[in-house]
């Protein structure tokens, strides 16, 4: 479908609930699965990554029932049972592909992990790797270092040194079954860590289960092994990436928005992205359980280190337009192994509406100018497609080609713009 978006010449004013999020429901559901005794899952994100996660676990043996308000999920103990050999396809879900291999050391037969074209193109190397060094079989079925990989052995525990500089979810893969490993499991990171904040939410999920899990100021992370996942009642908090389209749509068009279900303490990394835009020229402040933004001064450029927040990152490329002088956004080069690659999206998309880019392998150097309309295809990533839509409210005559990639992560993305009459609702 295509989205058209006309500028918005009026400051907004509307009040919106941020989706679950999309993180903290990926580790739930595979913990729940993991854990000794039920779970309840409450209001878990129902999306295209989410729900291959929860297909792929059934197909693993883990008896699951959906309810009203959310998904009850029976434990295994750590002992999945698929019965066979069986082969998983996660389509485009990096999340569901890096987090499922080491739960595949668990298993009682071979599992093959496979996803679409582009997931086929996204370096996998270091995960399996140090799968190898405590105790996996784990073999490339296609080009080495890359997907479809089969996965069997065991999972013994020990040491184990891994690059974090691609994913840190090869980190929080290795973390999410290390309650059972044979031993205590010790990760030592080698180089500094991309996307670090994701790892506080592997660990503060993992400690909600009653994990026993240490993280030190080296980030060296050490699981206590024969301390399982303990079933629980468990709510999904609210999701700051989704949430970064509201506050930056605020920011572009002028007005205030104000944010549902937030956690205000969250360790999220991309709740820091309201002080991003407060050092632009927005003013927030938190509430209840939510955030509000207003921005009714000039916008102005800054210069700002994103890699603990890089899934915000096309956001802020998109409010960066519309600021006096340039924004300069530093720490992103692992953003080449995203969906698509980001910072060529970026760059795309930026230059079809009339800005200035430049880019390095670490950075990108947004320059405002004359802005026009046009067309924007996010090539399948939810990411820019919503990010695109902040750019049509600001600029106006901008189409959005296949515009529902958006479920990917945030099925309702253009229902709430509609909601909140920012949309035509018109393809």
């Amino acid at each position: 479908m295509i989205v058209r978006l006309e500028k918005r010449d009026a400051p907004v004013d509307f009040r919106v609930r941020a989706p679950p999020s999309k993180s903290y429901t990926h580790r739930a559901l595979i913990a729940a699965a993991l854990a000794e005794g039920e779970s309840f899952i409450q209001e878990p994100l129902i999306a295209e990554d989410t729900l291959l996660t929860l297909t792929a676990l059934r197909s693993l043996g883990v008896e699951i029932k959906e309810e009203m308000g959310g998904i009850r999920i029976r434990g295994t103990g750590g002992v999945i049972r698929p019965g066979k050999r069986i082969k998983l396809d996660l389509k485009n879900s990096g999340t569901s592909i890096r987090l499922l291999a080491s739960v595949g050391l668990l298993a009682d037969q071979p599992v093959i992990l496979t996803g679409s074209e582009r997931m086929c193109k996204r370096p996998i190397r270091d995960l399996v790797e140090a799968l190898n060094a405590i105790g996996g079989d784990v073999r490339y079925l296609g080009q080495p270092g890359y997907p479809p990989i089969e996965v069997s052995g065991r999972l013994c525990g020990g040491q184990v040194t891994i690059s974090p500089y691609v994913s840190s979810q090869f980190i929080t893969s290795l973390l999410m079954t290390a309650p059972y490993a044979e031993e205590d499991l010790l990760i030592s990171l080698a180089g500094r860590s991309v996307s670090s904040s994701y790892l506080d939410i592997t660990v503060d999920l993992m400690t909600s289960f009653c994990a026993s899990v240490q993280a030190d100021a080296t980030h060296t992370f050490r699981v206590k092994s024969g301390r399982p996942f303990q079933g629980r009642q468990y709510q999904v908090e609210g999701d700051y990436s989704s949430a970064s389209y509201f506050f930056a749509i605020a920011a572009v068009c002028g007005g205030d928005v104000t944010v549902d279900n937030l956690n205000t303490n969250s360790t999220q990394g991309d709740r820091q992205f309201i002080s991003v835009l407060e050092r632009m020229g927005c003013k927030a402040d938190p509430g209840q359980d939510s955030y509000h933004l207003a921005r009714y001064g000039t916008l102005t450029g800054i210069d700002c280190d994103m890699s603990k927040m890089p899934d915000t990152v096309q956001t802020l490329a998109a409010v960066a337009i519309f600021a006096e002088g340039d924004t300069v956004i530093r720490g992103i080069s692992h953003l080449r192994h995203k969906e698509s690659d980001r910072i060529e999206a970026i760059e795309r998309v930026l230059s079809t509406v009339g800005a200035g880019i430049a880019t390095s392998e670490d950075q990108i150097r947004v320059v405002p100018g004359p802005l026009h309309g046009g067309e924007i295809d996010p090539k399948n990533d939810h990411r820019t497609a919503m990010s695109g839509a902040v750019l049509g409210l600001g600029i106006g005559t901008l189409s959005i080609l296949d515009a529902e990639c958006v479920g990917k992560s945030y099925p309702g993305f253009w229902d709430r713009l509609k909601e909140a009459g920012l949309w035509s609702g018109i393809y």
